[in-house]
């Protein structure tokens, strides 16, 4: 049987899977779900659970579950999970699982290669995080490619018109802008520029000071100090950031959000359209910037721009398609849903690289300048660590480009090279991603040639190799970042933590008929919850029992009916009644 690979768009708030079948693009759904929410906690039970039940959990015990991992990949740094502490490459592991195992119950076989999709803006740092969290959860990772070129592949098959286009990604925790050449089937990214923490995240946080301070000035309470409450401000926040997508006002009910000085605090505020985008828009304003200056690397105007391509949830905001508008005097394009159209770009490039047929050929560019440091003018004064530019930001992908050094002192055995990526003239204001020293040179006047190579693959990371020219000494290294944490045995020891995790999950069973069918995640978390609900009986006043019996009938219908997403609001309010009871 032919290996089919997937597409991947690993998000920082919710991720999704996609598959070329026949020559057409299939998100492959979670039952009757498009996305996975990109939540993963430790349940009661201490089995993992990943989307929709870790993100009910979240709502109950935020300190078994973990949220917008994404925003910390690539960073020296672990997370805390049911007192244990994992790395974001192995949260982000259990994530890509979950989605494989998505995609092999849909396909029927087992899948072991994916393209997965990373910010434009991604450093090497984090691109290298990515592919060991693929590598964790068994996948080889092909291919990574940015996510406004895979916005641009959905949306590009069957283009003839030559069209310069502009790709505006607005996710949960991140922003990207992309300006590409689109003709014939060809996708060419001329530049990208953008925010690796700035998204929707951001947006809800703003919602969630303003309830903050609502409720300390009404009722003299710091929240803060309160973490349950504080991840169902979270949620609430979450949701009014849809509800105004839509409407001009959205109610804020929480009830019995916590309890004060023998007293229950009730939260009931009304949030307008107008004072949300009061809050948000200094983040809109910085999108516009990197917008323009996009526009600016790419050698157009704004007048160049023919068609603007809207790409991640948070591009729903109406303020933003609005200050669009009135930049470009035409609307935006929205026609492939902004949540998936990203999955749907990651499974036609996958699908081109198996050799289907596809119309869409791709050209990709690096989002930043690497290079290296040596003495030269700043300013012009001398200086010992000027900035070398080597392969340039906007370079076409793979790409591999050489200079030539010499050394300053007669004699000299030893140079040091550090590789930098940045676009500041002083190397020292750029991120040092990696150095290594060249030993035992010729014993020559000073003069001597050594020539740097970098070499940027399709994945854009960085290989770099230095050689003395008269000699032919080199020294070779992958840069995959000083903050890389997974070598040999370590990766090896992730890999069987992982999937320990998930056998706790599987072993979950329940019989039917004589066979045994594993219950989805959102089945157990509500089973779990049932009982947690019917533990309070004897505790609770009958009105208090009657509600909870109530819901507990709705909860265990949907369960006979595998009704997964009728599951939602009615776990949400017992999980609320829960809380409350046991405050």
């Amino acid at each position: 049987m032919k290996d089919i690979i997937i597409g991947i768009d690993l998000g920082t708030t919710n991720s999704e899977v996609a598959v070329v079948e026949h020559g057409k693009v299939t998100l492959i759904k979670d039952g009757n779900k498009k996305m996975l929410p990109s939540f993963v906690g430790i349940n009661d039970a201490g089995q993992v659970i990943v989307g929709e039940s870790a993100r009910n959990q979240y709502l109950v015990y935020p300190e078994r579950t973990i949220k917008s991992i994404k925003r910390l990949m690539g960073q020296d740094t672990q997370v805390v999970l049911a007192e244990q502490t994992y790395t974001p490459q192995e949260i982000s592991a259990i994530i890509l699982t979950r989605l494989k195992d998505i995609a092999e119950k849909y396909l029927g076989q087992t899948v072991s290669k994916a393209v997965i999709t990373v910010p434009a803006y991604f450093s090497d740092a984090q691109r290298q995080a990515t592919r060991e969290a693929g590598e964790i959860a068994g996948l080889e990772v092909l291919r990574m490619i940015n996510e406004p070129t895979a916005a641009a592949l959905a949306y590009g098959t069957g283009q003839t018109e030559k069209k310069q286009v502009l790709i505006y990604d607005l996710g949960g925790g991140t922003f990207d802008v992309s300006v590409v050449n689109m003709q014939d089937d060809v996708v060419e990214v001329l530049s990208s520029h953008g925010d690796n923490h700035l998204g929707g995240d951001d947006f809800d946080q703003k919602i969630i000071d303003y309830l903050i301070e609502h409720i300390q000035d009404t009722h003299k309470v710091d929240v803060r100090q309160h973490s349950k409450a504080m991840a169902r401000l979270t949620r609430a926040a979450e949701e009014a950031k849809f509800v105004l997508s839509d409407q001009p006002f959205a109610q804020i009910n929480e009830e019995y959000l916590l309890e004060h000085d023998g007293s229950a605090i009730h939260l009931s505020l009304e949030l307008s359209r107008v004072t949300y985008e009061e809050m948000i828009e200094d983040y809109i304003n910085a999108t516009i910037d990197a917008t323009h200056i996009a526009i600016k690397d790419a050698k157009l105007t704004a007048s160049d721009i023919d068609d603007v391509i809207l790409v991640g949830g948070s591009t729903r905001t109406p303020c933003i398609r609005e200050r669009l508008f009135n930049e470009f005097g035409f609307e935006p394009h929205s026609e492939v849903d902004p949540d998936i159209c990203v999955a749907l770009g990651a499974a036609t490039q996958a699908a081109m690289i198996s050799g289907q047929e596809v119309d869409t050929v791709l050209v990709d560019v690096t989002p930043y300048t690497y290079g290296t440091s040596a003495i030269g003018q700043l300013n012009g004064q001398p200086y010992p660590f000027m900035f070398v530019p080597i392969i340039h930001k906007n370079s076409v992908l793979p790409n591999r480009k050489t200079e030539a050094f010499e050394t300053s002192y007669d004699n000299q055995d030893t140079v040091e090279v550090t590789i930098y990526q940045g676009e500041d003239p002083d190397a020292l204001n750029n991120v040092k991603i990696g150095e290594f020293l060249i030993e035992g040179l010729l014993d020559v006047p000073r003069g001597n040639i050594i020539t740097l190579t970098l070499e940027l693959d399709l994945n854009g990371i960085l290989h770099v190799s230095a050689i003395e020219k008269k000699s032919g000494l080199e020294k070779n290294i992958t840069i995959k970042n000083a903050l890389s944490q997974f070598e040999g045995e370590a990766l090896d020891t992730a890999k069987q933590r992982i999937t320990s995790l998930f056998g706790k999950m599987d072993s979950r069973i329940i019989e039917e008929e004589g066979s045994t069918v594993p219950d989805a995640p959102e089945i157990i978390a509500a089973r779990e919850l049932i009982a947690k609900a019917e533990g309070l009986f004897d505790k609770i006043s009958d009105e208090d029992k009657e509600d909870m019996i109530e819901l507990i009938e709705t909860i265990t219908a949907c369960i006979d009916a595998q009704d997964i997403e009728g599951l939602d609001k009615p776990s949400a309010q017992l999980t609320d009644i829960i809380y409350y009871l046991e405050s």
